[in-house]
């Protein structure tokens, strides 16, 4: 399954590939289809950065992102998770609730694993839940120029559901609600929707 916001990309370098293929056609000169090849490659590697892979929902708060724990802060609750560019870019609530807010804040494009990219362009959200309130920030990195929300204010949102796509390597930030346990350390791999990276009380929603 392709990412939603991302067709338009994906299906970019497959246009002059099928031209080329036509010319092929009609010039019978196999030299052209040499000139296939770096679309071909783009298309392929399009149509893999832009999955967007079914997930099998993990138990009390999941990651937002897949990818690396770039920070797990058990005291302020904060973690932040860096997305390569060979990890899945669509983003998922960690937890069930309400959009409360959603805020574009414009920025640098500094490479998103570094310091400097605390003042990168992003898409801060906070989310009503049994808890409390839970912050989350989508941040675009060196080459994602484009963040892509799948939802709006006022909408409920199921754990695990698709909240957006960041395109290209970025990062998730994440301040976890009152009441939970901090479990994921700086350093673990993990996978949108899937992965605990902190437990809740007994009894709140799934």
């Amino acid at each position: 399954m392709i990412a939603r916001g991302s067709a338009g990309i994906v299906v970019a370098p497959a246009v002059p590939m099928v031209a080329i293929l036509v010319g092929v056609l009609v010039f019978e000169s196999m030299a052209l289809a040499l000139l296939t090849i770096p679309f071909a490659l783009a298309f392929l590697a399009f149509l893999v950065f832009f999955r967007d892979p079914p997930r099998r929902i993990g138990a009390g708060i999941v990651s937002p992102a897949d990818g690396r724990v770039l920070v797990a802060d058990p005291a302020s609750g904060r973690v932040a998770i860096f997305m390569g560019v060979t990890n899945a870019h669509v983003n998922r609530a960690p937890m069930a609730g309400v959009v409360a807010t959603k805020r574009y804040r414009p920025g640098r494009f500094a490479v998103a694993s570094s310091p400097a990219s605390e003042g990168n362009e992003r898409l801060e959200w906070t989310f009503h839940t049994d808890l409390g309130t839970l912050r989350l920030a989508q941040v675009a990195g060196i080459f994602a120029r484009r963040i892509v929300p799948y939802l709006d204010v006022g909408d409920k949102v199921k754990k695990g559901q698709r909240i957006g796509l960041v395109r290209f390597g970025s990062r998730v930030d994440l301040v976890l609600p009152p009441g939970s346990r901090l479990t994921a350390a700086a350093g673990d791999r993990v996978r949108a929707g899937e992965s605990t990276i902190a437990e809740v009380p007994d009894g709140v929603g799934p």
